[in-house]
Order: C-alpha cells, then structure tokens, then sequence
C-alpha cells in the first residue's frame, strides 16, 4: 500500500507539467484540440501527439527496465538505425519479402545487439554507460556498411503500415504502444520479475544472496531494451519510407531516458514505473507539439524541453523540497 502511494506520488509532477501544458494551449490556442475524420481515420494535434511519440515510448519501455537495474542503455538510437539498415536491404533485395520474416530477422539482430550490451554488462562487468557505448560509436558504422553508406528508400505496403496505417481510426503505431504497455505490464509487473528488477536495481548483492540470478536479470532486460530499440527504428522507417544511418534513431536515446526520468524512475536504479514512462514521453512530445504549433525554430526546442526536464526533476527530488520547504520557513520566521 505504502508503496503503491509512493509510486502514484511519482506520477504528479509530470502529470501536472502536461496538464499545464494543456491547460496553455487550451487557453492561447483553442484550435489545438480540434480534431477531423478523414476517410474514418482521426487526425489533429492531439493524435500527433501520440502517433510522434510512440518512438519514444516504445524506446522509453525498454529503457525503463534497463534503468530500474541501475544501467543505461545509449546505444538505443544505433540499433535503430541497425535495424532500419536491415530492413532496407531486405527489401531492396526482394520487394516481395513478408513482413513477417522481415520483421524477424530484423528484431532478431536488435535482440542480438541488446543481449551483446547485457553480456558486457553483467558477465564481463563492464560499467553500462561505457559497454552501450561501444555499440553507440561502432553501430552506426555497421549500419553505413550494411547500406553501402546511402540512404535507401524502402517500399513496402505492408511494411508502411507500421508507421502510416491506421487501426480502428487511431494510428497503428499509438495502438502499438498500448499493446505493448499492456504486454509489459502483464509480463513484468504481473509476475515476480518486477521484484527481480528492482531488487538488483536497489541492492545487486542483497539480491543476489536472496537467490536473485542478477546477471541473467540484466541479461534480459538489455535484451528487451534491444528489442523494443529495434521495434522503433522499423516504425520510424516505415514511417518516413526510407533508411538513412547517419540520421535514424540519432538523439532518441536521450528523449527515452529523458522520459523515464521525468516519469519517475531513478537514475539510481530500484523501483520503477512503466506508466511513467509513458507518461513522460508524452510530456516531451506535448512540448515539442506545442512548439511547433506556434511556430518556433526546431533549433530552439530543445532548450524548452532541457528548462522542462530539469523543472521537473528537481520538484519531484526530495532534497531540492526539503531545502526549499527550509528556505521559505526562514523566511517567514524572519
């Protein structure tokens, strides 16, 4: 119960940042809310809002177990651009190939790349930060060798429909995201690998001598890092019909871990909140939508987004309030 209260306390400020949000563009850009039906499908800024941040919030899921076990992963944006790079030459290849067989090579070398990370990690014990960052440097060398260093245009109806089509009138790729929030829930929070996560997360060696099998738990969750890092880079391909791995994926692994942190998981490590994630991801999306909306340079955007995060995190730090709740009753006494 304590717990559950702690979790939902978590959720506030974010909550909060994008209900602000909201409530400004409610205020100064009424027309931001309007939605229309084209051909049974819903469009507008809303939508957009989840159809260009599902990336994020595939790529912020598979992050938020990875930090939950004290690491990080920064190679997210490189496998991306790994698994597009695949895809291409799948498809370039033979036009004709099923989606199921090139989603599964694809996914399977993303998996490969996240398991790589999770070995160096948790058997070679090298420090996450250093071990992700290899593949960082050296995967976007990969994908330029596996594309002969140009971009490729991947055309596929079938494979399109990952990022441009549409499910019961909402974006496949917001209906994605729901299907695979509902999966971790289920796989994670539903059974005791959540436990198993957050207990290497806060204590490695207390888990391990309460029978926790760390290493095999890092393992995994670099590996569904990886994969959930592959699933995005095929959506955000799909999406624009083309593979280019100078520029796919670039900067996403700060935007996935940015989310998780204002959702309300530490960087520390221990307990974490998938929900949060989302929620987070959203924020940031909310941001840059807005930003847009109102025409302002995508050059400047991320010095919003920067002053948003930081706001965030210090308010829902504990020793930033305590120090403020200190200050302002100096103040008062003074």
């Amino acid at each position: 119960m304590k717990q559950s209260l702690k979790s939902s306390s978590s959720l506030i400020w974010p909550l909060a940042g994008l209900g602000l949000l909201l409530l400004f563009n409610a205020v100064f850009n009424p027309s931001f809310f309007s939605i229309s039906i084209v051909d049974g499908n819903l469009y507008g800024n809303l939508i957009d809002i989840f159809r260009n941040g599902s990336i994020t919030m595939i790529l912020a899921l598979g992050m938020c177990l990875v930090i939950a076990t004290g690491g990080v992963d920064l190679s997210v944006g490189t496998i991306m651009a790994i698994t597009g790079a695949v895809v291409a030459i799948i498809y370039q290849s033979d036009p004709d190939t099923s989606l199921f067989v090139a989603l599964l090579v694809a996914l399977g070398v993303a998996g490969v790349a996240g398991a790589l990370n999770g070995a160096l990690v948790a058997y070679a014990r090298i420090q996450p930060i250093i071990a992700t960052l290899i593949l960082m440097v050296t995967g976007r060398g990969i994908a330029s060798f596996i594309t002969g260093e140009k971009q490729i245009a991947v055309e596929n109806d079938a494979f399109g429909y990952l990022g441009t089509g549409h499910l019961i009138a909402l974006p496949f790729s917001m209906v994605l995201v729901f299907l695979l929030y509902g999966l971790m829930v289920l796989g994670v929070r539903k059974t005791p690998v959540a436990l198993f996560i957050e207990a290497t997360g806060d204590n490695e060696d207390a888990a391990h001598f309460s029978g926790v099998n760390s290493k095999m738990i890092k393992l995994l969750v670099y590996l569904v890092c990886g994969l959930f890092a592959g699933l995005a880079g095929l959506v955000e391909t799909s999406n624009i019909a083309n593979s280019d791995p100078s520029q796919l994926g670039i900067y996403r692994e700060l935007d996935a871990i940015f989310a998780v942190v204002v959702g309300g998981t530490a960087l520390s490590g221990g307990r974490f909140s998938l929900i949060g994630a989302i929620i987070g991801a959203l924020l940031l999306q909310t941001l840059t939508t807005t930003l847009y909306s109102y025409g302002v340079d995508s050059a400047l955007s991320p010095i919003p987004k920067a002053v948003l995060i930081v706001t965030v995190c210090l308010l829902r730090s504990d020793r930033f309030r305590k120090q403020f709740t200190s200050l302002y009753a100096r103040k008062n006494v003074a």
